[in-house]
């Protein structure tokens, strides 16, 4: 399958998880990560899971894992994992206060407690893609001189 047909799953799961969570519209922030670690072959099954793991208060950390299935064997693999930060919005675009997330299963807890230090990487990882905003160009190839 196209990597980049299943980071739209990826998003579109993740937004629905966002929203159910807020009970809002939401926009989606940053997709933090996308790890591809298996193909998705050709007459496989695919099936996403997502879940809020974090949230700050207009912000949430959603959770997507990608696991693929063998239809004719029932092997499965995680094909794919991918963190995503979403803002909760009001109906005119602008941040609006969510709920604290309560973590259930072990996986939740866990994805939960270490996701301090991933909001951590965020804010640096922002900051640095606002100083290479602030240095690169936005003109065109061919508006340059």
């Amino acid at each position: 399958m196209f990597g980049g047909k299943v980071m739209s799953y990826i998003d579109d799961i993740a937004a629905i998880s966002a929203m159910r969570h807020a009970r809002s519209n939401v926009v989606t922030a940053s997709t933090d990560s996308v790890d591809f670690l298996h193909p998705i072959y050709e007459g496989q099954s695919v099936c996403l899971e997502s879940f809020v793991t974090w949230t700050s208060r207009t912000s949430m950390e959603v959770f997507v894992k990608v696991v693929a299935e063998d239809l004719l064997t029932g092997d499965r693999n995680v094909c794919a994992t991918s963190f995503l930060t979403f803002v909760a919005v009001d109906e005119n675009g602008t941040p609006k206060n969510i709920a604290k997330v309560i973590p259930e299963t072990d996986e939740e807890i866990w994805l939960h407690n270490s996701a301090p230090e991933r909001a951590k990487r965020r804010r640096i990882r922002r900051e640095e893609s606002k100083k290479i905003a602030g240095e690169i160009g936005h003109l065109k190839p061919w508006e340059r001189e």
